[in-house]
C-alpha cells in the first residue's frame, strides 16, 4: 500500500457520543436522521439516508499535526462503529462521489488541490505523495466542502 487512510480516532468518536460536545471546543453536538450520505468520519462508510442517526459536531482535522486550527462540521454514526483501518486502502463507498484532494505542506500550507470525479483516486494520491513537500492530503467532499479524512505516506 502506497498510502494510509486516517479516519478520526476512536477516542474522539467515543468522547463525542458520550458527552454530546465537540472535542476541544465544547460546542453542543447534534443528532439527526441522515439526510445525506456523509460519510461517517470514523468508519468512513456512507450513511443510510433516512434510516441511520448521525451526530454533527465541530472537528479540527489539523489538531495534533499543525499549531493553527481550522475547525469545521463533520458527522459520525450515532451508534458505535468500527474505525476504518489505516491500511484498508481507499474507502470503496466513496469512490462514486466527487472528491477534492487537498495536498498540504509544512505549516498547513495548501500546495495544490485535485478534483477526482471518476473514482480513479490512487493515481492522484500517488502523484501527490511523490512530491516531497506534501506532508499529508485531506480528502474532502467536493459538493459540501467538508473534511472526510486524511491520507499519509505509510
Amino acid at each position: 500500500m502506497s498510502f494510509r487512510v486516517i479516519a478520526i480516532p476512536t477516542k474522539v468518536a467515543d468522547l463525542v457520543r458520550s458527552t454530546m460536545k465537540s472535542p476541544g471546543y465544547g460546542h453542543p453536538a447534534h443528532v439527526e436522521v441522515a439526510a445525506g450520505y456523509g460519510p461517517c468520519r470514523h468508519c468512513l462508510r456512507t450513511f443510510d439516508i433516512g434510516k441511520e442517526n448521525r451526530i454533527l459536531f465541530t472537528y479540527d482535522p489539523f489538531h495534533g499535526i499543525e499549531p493553527l486550527s481550522l475547525p469545521g462540521p463533520v458527522f459520525i454514526h450515532a451508534e458505535p462503529c468500527a474505525r476504518f483501518e489505516d491500511a484498508g486502502g481507499f474507502p470503496p463507498t466513496l469512490r462514486k462521489h466527487r472528491l477534492t484532494l487537498a495536498a498540504y505542506g509544512d505549516g498547513r500550507r495548501l500546495l495544490t488541490e485535485d478534483l477526482v470525479e471518476d473514482g480513479k483516486i490512487e493515481p492522484v494520491i500517488d502523484r501527490l505523495l511523490r512530491n516531497s513537500a506534501v506532508r499529508y492530503i485531506h480528502v474532502r467532499d467536493t459538493e459540501a466542502g467538508c473534511y472526510d479524512f486524511r491520507v499519509e505516506r505509510p
